[in-house]
């Protein structure tokens, strides 16, 4: 029989052993919560980019997540991703960051979910005026070379665009022999544009979609039958793979992120041209297209487990 003595050591030992189980597990739920509750996002320092990830960290930190946002050059966000310092990146623009993405995606530390943006587009283009007086094409450009003063309004000097078109002249593809690319910036680059649409002069330059030039002036892109710029661009989510199972409802989310080039001109429209915060053009979207991020949300939770879109909507509404 245990004495009086023994039954209070006993009672002491019982409370202290629950108490260490009960911290125990307390920590551990505390580090799976860190785990799973912590995400974090690495951009470059591109508009559309920048936009989306604004957009899709709100929707996040609505529904629970804590979620901070670097931007960072192609080679360090990838580095960062390799190194479990960067969990995902919404901007991996295939082909054009293929040379950077490369290594990590034969290593497997990197991996492409899926498209977030379809059928990118990088090619060169003219305002839609020239393009219904005939210039439907690279071919045509040569037949209207007076019209161009035989120059292409280039980007800065090196760009790929601007490269893409430099061998054509050297190769006279398309007999552009006696033509030249006028190096300029971007900015440079779509002032040019603008004062041509203003005054019907004609202009060729490099165009790209996502971009707010496709919201701001009508243009059209060149068809290009010997395929110099390329086949269409896709604009992938990267993350690392140990996502899945870390954070399945967070993956879940990434696996459903998707939006069209139009939305994504739109967002650069307003950060870019029009000046405004990235915090506030992607609180004015969300507010206006809970349907769009109800389709993100699909099979996704909150992080305590609560409905994501109705939490969602009753945020935003």
């Amino acid at each position: 029989m245990i004495s009086k003595k023994g039954r209070i050591i006993l009672a002491v030992c019982l409370v202290l052993t629950l108490t260490v189980v009960g911290c125990t597990q307390q920590k551990q739920a505390s580090n799976q919560a860190e785990q799973t509750e912590e995400i974090k996002f690495g951009y470059v320092n591109w508009p559309g980019v920048t936009v989306k990830t604004e957009v899709v960290k709100q929707v996040l930190e609505t529904i629970g997540y804590k979620v901070t946002t670097e931007s960072l050059g192609q080679q360090v966000l990838f580095k960062g991703m390799d190194n479990d310092e960067i969990d995902a990146f919404l901007g991996n623009w295939m082909p054009t960051m293929m040379t950077n993405f490369k290594p990590y995606k034969e290593k497997g530390t990197i991996v492409n979910i899926k498209p977030n943006v379809e059928k990118a587009v990088y090619k060169l283009a003219v305002p839609e005026y020239v393009w219904e007086a005939g210039v439907k094409s690279i071919s045509d450009l040569h037949k209207h070379a007076d019209k161009f003063d035989h120059e292409i309004v280039g980007l800065e000097a090196g760009n790929d665009g601007n490269e893409i078109m430099k061998e054509a002249i050297e190769n006279n593809t398309y007999n552009l022999e006696d033509w030249k690319v006028v190096a300029s910036s971007t900015g440079g680059m779509l002032s040019a544009v603008e004062r041509a649409t203003k005054t019907g002069e004609w202009i060729a330059f490099p165009g790209w979609e996502p971009h707010w030039m496709n919201v701001k002036y009508d243009i059209k892109y060149l068809e290009d039958p010997e395929n110099i710029w390329g086949e269409s661009s896709t604009i992938y989510t990267a993350a690392r793979p140990e996502l899945e199972e870390e954070s399945p409802n967070f993956y879940k989310f990434l696996e459903n992120f998707e939006i069209t080039s139009q939305i994504q001109s739109k967002w650069i429209l307003e950060y870019q041209k029009k000046e405004r915060p990235a915090e506030e053009a992607a609180e004015e979207w969300i507010k206006n297209n809970i349907d769009v991020i109800s389709s993100w949300l699909d099979g996704v939770k909150t992080v305590d487990g609560k409905d994501a879109v109705k939490v969602i909507k009753n945020k935003f509404k």
